[in-house]
């Protein structure tokens, strides 16, 4: 009897409790917005890693010293030094360098987990450039194309079929870590549990149904992932 007297008074009282559950569902909205800034955070600093990641990817697998030590130098500096810093660094060096420039946080959080992920899709897209048999390049250079037009045409055409699980993986990660921004209050999920728990107390529901918003934004991707590869291992 006093086992369910506990577990009654658990949920009545406890961080976890059904008044703080209620609390949050009723409140539902502010995470829905929250959720909806990381949506548009990501889709934008996806689109920009791909670009950017495909480029300094090129430049990786160029022949020429000068591209490849640019290129090496970029994905060196942001593969090791960490996302939190990098967001904090722009967020508070770009008022310094152009006074009087005010630049959204979103924005800042699009250029931060985009020039981040850029460096580790540079990899992948450079890994790929290299599976690709040196004779293929060296052939479309004989016949008039131009290094660029031959990776555009031929050589990174290819690769795609062999960098798309990566590249998914790569996108799964960008959606987590766009919860870096609640640091400089950028409106995205994170920000908006961390604030709601903060002002109300209720923790535990609030951080659970962040979770578990992360995972239903990442996990169809991660399936994805899984099936591209099986189908790269199949082909």
């Amino acid at each position: 009897m006093s086992e369910i007297i506990a577990s009654i008074g658990f949920l009545q009282q406890g961080p976890f409790s059904i008044p703080r559950w209620e609390a949050v569902f009723s409140n539902i909205d502010v995470l829905w917005a929250g959720a909806l800034v990381t949506l548009l955070v990501a889709s934008l600093g996806l689109a920009m890693a791909l670009a950017l990641g495909t480029v300094i990817g090129v430049m990786s697998a160029s022949h020429w010293k000068l591209p490849r030590a640019l290129a090496r130098a970029y994905v060196e500096f942001y593969q090791n030094t960490p996302l939190l810093i990098q967001v904090f660094m722009l967020f508070n060096a770009i008022p310094l360098v152009f006074p009087g420039l005010f630049i959204p946080v979103i924005v800042i959080g699009i250029f931060g987990v985009g020039m981040y992920h850029g460096a580790y899709i540079a990899e992948v897209v450079r890994a790929g450039i290299q599976s690709i048999g040196r004779g293929q390049l060296e052939a479309a250079l004989s016949q008039g194309f131009t290094y660029v037009t031959a990776m555009r045409y031929i050589i990174i055409p290819q690769a795609m079929r062999i960098v798309l699980p990566p590249l998914t993986n790569q996108a799964v990660n960008l959606i987590k870590n766009t919860s870096v921004i609640a640091i400089i209050a950028g409106g995205d999920l994170m920000y908006a549990g961390d604030s709601f728990a903060g002002r109300y107390g209720h923790y535990g529901p609030t951080y659970v149904i962040v979770g578990l918003g992360y995972f239903l934004m990442c996990f169809p991707l991660a399936v994805l992932t899984r099936r591209l590869e099986e189908r790269t291992r199949a082909a």
